[in-house]
């Protein structure tokens, strides 16, 4: 027996959902040292070289864009040419890429930022055709509330639909806008109470970030790298500009600096590289608020061979629910069945951008070794973007809405996660996030709520999120218009009396199970049904009575013979 939706609720048409597919591993790695003990005239030729080469870093880049799509293999000889008699070979080499680099960043954040603009201008051109007061669904916002709104609407329209225009006209013609040490601290000069910065201070930082020392490495050559040179005993020596060659201590116009880097993380592989000769890349920044020097060293790995998502699915899953303040997990089954309690991994991403990266590493830590102690093999986690939905002009009056979203960590946590999840041996199962949080709460909260144990909304979206990992439904009890689920999974409890008012429970039994659908026989026969089949063979026994009195006996009567009492 089929139960029968309501007839609003049976024509309306869920949104497609993709299918879970295993993360692609990292291609690259980076590890970060501290120059420690370094001496004044250490310090002075750092900042000297960086100067030196930041400046040559500033105006190819504004050659860069100049050329914009007229851009060719002749002008990049020519500005690299230009470059060596400032500086050298490798150290031209090294900033006319990172020109390229960042050059294409802009055209990929400048495509971004007009598909937002086009996102707001259809939702600002909906609203304002639909009447005052009309009320909007899930799938597409309603009217304004008055008449002063929708004018004020309607202004920021033709400012949108301007902007559009300009940034469409700008990437037609290759110009883009880039500031060489962040356009957020180029905006703190003109708010420095603000910001809490003297000018001195600012000054400090904007010079910092706008040097340059970092050199790419190139295999073959003496420890993987000409320029930027550290021996495996941990010598960091420095190729000098040629202006600068006359602070040399070492042969060939070297600088060595008194500090030596050791890697505690990865060192035994970055040892392995430069004796080999492999390329690694080195850059050398300052930190100013702390007054310290640190050396990064990284160098691209071979693509990590993700494993089937069968491989993946065998030993059960951990779902997890990414949330603005802290990761809800839950552990399931290769049946889909929850185990153990819940567990929630918090972390503040409030304060500088460093503190807020550290606590996403110490949160994915703690989840990755929950993680390897249930004895999964893989995370489930939702393909979150909240590119078009966080704009401003489809949640104008959810204002901590729209900071809720803007405050997740998608991207951070996508590169973090798979990169730390693969040194773990975990893969990372990527499902859609359609309606897991709304289902999860409806179909999983009140089961899984007991005297010892709260679930939260986030809690039972983590079970709906592993369960779509593995492959299973969310929910169950499902209609011909819910294509996606099925009604198998757990079985429901039994109803409150022994008719079959509330319906058949949910058995055990797959999509494709023959006759799963179909109405179960009889369990007692009816005397109408028996008169009906007179001389029909019996396919079922009629159950036992409630009394000893009614019960059916299988055995026969006999009589036993008196007993002989002489």
């Amino acid at each position: 027996m089929r139960r029968r939706l309501p007839m609003s609720k049976a024509k309306k048409e869920l949104r497609p959902i993709d299918a879970p597919f295993v993360a692609p591993g990292p291609s690259g790695v980076a590890v970060r040292d501290r120059l420690k003990h370094l001496t004044p005239e250490d310090d002075k030729v750092l900042r000297l070289v960086g100067e030196h080469l930041g400046n040559l870093a500033s105006a190819d880049l504004k050659t860069r864009c100049a050329d914009g799509l007229e851009h060719s293999n002749e002008t990049w000889a020519a500005r690299k040419q230009g470059l060596t008699a400032a500086s050298s070979s490798r150290w031209a080499g090294a900033i006319t890429k990172a020109s390229h680099d960042q050059w294409a960043l802009s055209r990929r954040c400048q495509t971004a930022h007009i598909q937002g603009l086009e996102a707001g201008v259809r939702t600002l051109m909906h609203r304002l055709s639909q009447p005052l007061g009309e009320k909007g669904t899930k799938r597409a916002p309603g009217g304004y509330r008055s008449k002063g709104e929708w004018f004020q609407k309607s202004r920021r329209l033709a400012v949108l639909e301007h902007r559009l225009d300009v940034a469409r006209a700008e990437r037609e013609a290759g110009v883009v806008r880039v500031v060489r040490g962040g356009r957020r601290l180029l905006g703190n000069r003109h708010n420095l109470a603000a910001a809490q910065l003297t000018e001195t201070q600012w000054r400090e930082r904007w010079e910092a970030e706008r040097w340059f020392l970092a050199a790419d490495g190139e295999s073959g050559k003496r420890f993987g790298n000409e320029t930027i040179r550290v021996t495996p005993d941990g010598e960091v020596s420095i190729k000098l500009p040629a202006p600068l060659a006359h602070l040399a201590n070492a042969r060939h116009g070297r600088y060595v600096l008194a500090s030596t880097a050791a890697f505690a993380h990865r060192g035994a592989e970055w040892r392995d590289r430069i004796e080999a000769d492999r390329a690694v890349a080195y850059r050398i920044h300052l930190d100013v608020t702390k007054d310290r020097w640190y050396l990064t060293a990284s160098w691209t790995i071979p693509p990590i061979k993700t494993i089937p998502l069968a491989t993946a699915r065998a030993a059960g899953m951990a779902g997890v629910d990414t949330n603005a303040d802290h990761f809800a997990a839950y552990h399931l089954d290769q049946h889909g069945n929850p185990v153990g309690e819940p567990v929630r991994f918090f972390y503040d991403l409030s304060g500088s951008a460093d503190r807020r990266d550290a606590q996403i590493r110490h949160a994915i830590s703690r989840l990755l070794h929950w993680a390897k102690r249930c004895g999964v093999k893989a995370i489930g986690l939702e393909n979150l973007d909240f590119t078009a939905e966080k704009t401003r002009e489809k949640h104008g009056r959810h204002k901590r809405f729209r900071q809720l979203i803007s405050g997740i960590p998608t991207g951070k946590l996508k590169a973090r996660l798979v990169s730390m999840a693969a040194e773990h041996g975990l893969a990372i199962v990527a499902v859609d996030p359609a309606y897991t949080s709304m289902w999860g709460d409806q179909h999983w909260s009140k089961p899984l709520t007991s005297n010892k144990r709260k679930m939260s909304r986030h809690d039972a979206a983590s079970v709906a999120i592993g369960r779509r990992a593995l492959g299973h439904p969310i929910r169950h009890g499902v209609s011909p218009a819910r294509t996606e689920l099925r009604a198998w999974g757990r079985t429901a409890p039994p109803p409150q009396h022994r008719s079959d008012a509330a319906g058949h429970r949910t058995a055990q039994a797959g999509p494709c199970a023959r006759g799963r659908e179909g109405t179960r026989p009889p369990v007692t026969d009816r005397a109408h049904d028996a008169r009906r089949r007179i001389g029909a063979q019996r396919t079922r026994e009629p159950s036992a009575s409630n009394t000893v009195r009614d019960a059916r006996c299988t055995g026969s009567w006999q009589q036993m013979p008196l007993l002989d009492t002489v």
